[in-house]
């Protein structure tokens, strides 16, 4: 499918939608639960045959801060602490205006969604994510992206919005002035279909399933696993720069270090942050694992063939089994086990005389008799013990976080930084808070933008003003 933008600006439709959304992962959904919510008639078009997108494929978890259950857990944050965090993280590139807006509605988005639409949230209270300084990560209780779609798609059929699956947008219309003023999409059997909208909500993530759009920025990553959905082909990019946007951090993007391979599911960074660590086939450990999942996903993939061991305990292994993917990893026996670490190193198949020499630099490490080689602080982590766990790893691209330039309405902006007569993004789509490089990434980001600009969007787009400020909170 090729996605193009026709300038037809006298196209007659027969039919027009008041808000029409193109994606129906979390940000397009929850973008859809708000404009219904400010009285606008919505249309979902969603090119799989449920919503799923690259939300079902992730651990569900939406950083949040000086939220309601934070102060049951007894964690103190704010949304200031968040912002620093964020910019902390990714070296001050972010727009911090945009930082201040998605940490600042990010409680308010979750405690809506908890109030008003009965999504079961809680905060993971028992461990910490690299870089944030709270506890602050909140999901579902199975703790999983499937749950969280689910959950979602629940609410907007709830509330009457229609959701149009099956549906591949291939073509957006527009006027000399760049007012979108319908798109069509094509059905299975190949017969095309056409819309027209007063706003178009862009919520179809990034570019991380086109591989000339990866090779192109971000070439370390041009040939590794893609763990996001094969529909991120880039549509709202090539629309939005047709149209005269303007992008930003386009190499920006979320990498993970931890994919069971050749499961291919998602092992919690709790198995690392909690004291486990990572070695190569040779049983040597390469990196700072604790810098973050992210920017680990291409250390291990400079490992020999791309792979990795990540390494931790049974008291780690039960914190992690709260996430039903761990769970689901040691179901297919992705995940092994033993009673010391020669037995392990056997199970592995690397030189255990190797894994024990590392082993033994961690302890001296963790007990600050000598420093680490690769400058982490193992103090602050318990040793680990009998029995150990391991499982095989790669290291994979999750989604790109460059994208489209937004306002404080999550209106499209152009190359001189006028908003778009009608055009919105939120998610992938629009460009993050991540800044430009994969270190930037802060655990959460992709859910963080997805769930506050979708909300932001949807609320704007279902204003007769095109909404010009305002928080939704």
């Amino acid at each position: 499918m090729v996605s193009e933008v026709i300038r037809d600006g006298a196209r007659v439709f027969e039919f027009t939608v008041p808000v029409v959304v193109v994606g129906a992962g979390a940000a397009g959904l929850v973008a859809a639960l708000a404009a219904r919510e400010a009285g606008a008639e919505v249309l979902v078009l969603e090119r799989d045959v449920v919503p799923r997108g690259s939300t079902a494929l992730s651990a569900g978890l939406i950083p949040a801060a000086g939220t309601r259950w934070q102060k049951a857990a007894g964690i103190a944050d704010t949304a200031e602490a968040f912002a620093a965090d964020i910019m902390a993280k990714a070296k001050g590139e972010p727009d911090p205006d945009l930082v201040a807006l998605v940490t600042r509605e990010a409680g308010p988005a979750i405690e809506w969604l908890g109030d008003r639409y009965g999504l079961p949230f809680s905060v993971v209270a028992d461990f910490s994510y690299p870089g944030h300084s709270a506890r602050r990560m909140h999901g579902l209780p199975t703790r999983s992206g499937e749950e969280l779609i689910d959950a979602l798609r629940g609410a907007a059929e709830a509330a009457g919005i229609d959701i149009l699956c099956e549906a591949t947008v291939t073509r957006l219309y527009a006027g000399a002035d760049g007012r979108v003023t319908g798109l069509a999409f094509t059905r299975p059997d190949g017969s095309v279909d056409e819309v027209g909208c007063g706003r178009l909500i862009l919520a179809c993530n990034g570019y991380g399933g086109n591989k000339a759009l990866v090779r192109e920025h971000i070439p370390s990553l041009a040939d590794a696993l893609y763990f996001g959905h094969d529909g991120n082909k880039g549509d709202a990019l090539l629309w939005g720069q047709a149209l005269g946007a303007a992008t930003r951090h386009l190499p920006g993007h979320q990498g993970h270090g931890s994919v069971a391979h050749p499961a291919g599911i998602l092992i919690s960074w709790a198995t690392i942050t909690e004291g486990g660590i990572q070695v190569n086939l040779a049983g040597e450990r390469f990196s700072n694992e604790a810098t973050g999942y992210s920017e680990q996903a291409a250390e291990v993939l400079r490992q020999p063939d791309g792979l990795a061991w990540t390494i931790f305990d049974g008291r780690i292994a039960a914190i992690t089994r709260q996430f039903e993917d761990f769970k689901r990893a040691e179901a297919m026996g992705a995940v092994i086990t033993a009673d010391d670490l020669p037995a392990l190193a056997r199970r592995m198949n690397v030189p255990a005389e190797a894994l024990t020499r590392t082993m033994d630099a961690v302890a001296s490490a963790r007990a600050g008799t000598t420093p680490d080689a690769f400058g982490r602080d193992f103090t602050t982590t318990r040793p680990l013990a009998a029995p150990y766990c391991a499982v095989k790893v790669t290291g994979a691209l999750f989604h790109t976080q460059g994208g489209l330039v937004v306002d404080a309405t999550a209106r499209v902006l152009d190359t001189s930084g006028h908003p778009l007569p009608n055009l919105y993004a939120a998610g992938g789509a629009a460009g993050g808070v991540s800044g430009s490089k994969a270190a930037g990434y802060l655990s959460g980001n992709g859910l963080l933008t997805a769930v506050t600009l979708g909300r932001v969007a949807g609320a704007a787009a279902a204003r007769p003003d095109d909404g010009l400020a305002a928080s939704v909170a």
